[in-house]
């Protein structure tokens, strides 16, 4: 014979997040570091060819769009 399974009730089931509270941390941080990038892209002199903006900021940019990438993979 088979056995009767029984469903859980609402207090029996578990809710399980996505993300745990090291992915958010993760998250915000990868944020900053592309608003860090963005606001280097900015830049405060007229040179519009300048070595930070064109080289340094886009690369901070990606980095941090990496570590969200990361952050969001991350178990």
């Amino acid at each position: 014979m088979a056995e009767k399974q029984t469903v859980p009730t609402n207090k029996e089931q578990k809710s399980e997040m996505v993300f745990t509270k090291k992915n958010y941390q993760l998250l915000l941080i990868s944020i900053a570091i592309v608003l860090v990038g963005f606001l280097l892209m900015i830049g405060t002199t007229g040179d519009i060819y300048d070595t930070r903006r064109t080289l340094l900021a886009p690369m901070v940019v990606l980095f941090g769009f990496g570590f969200g990438i990361y952050a969001v993979l991350k178990k």
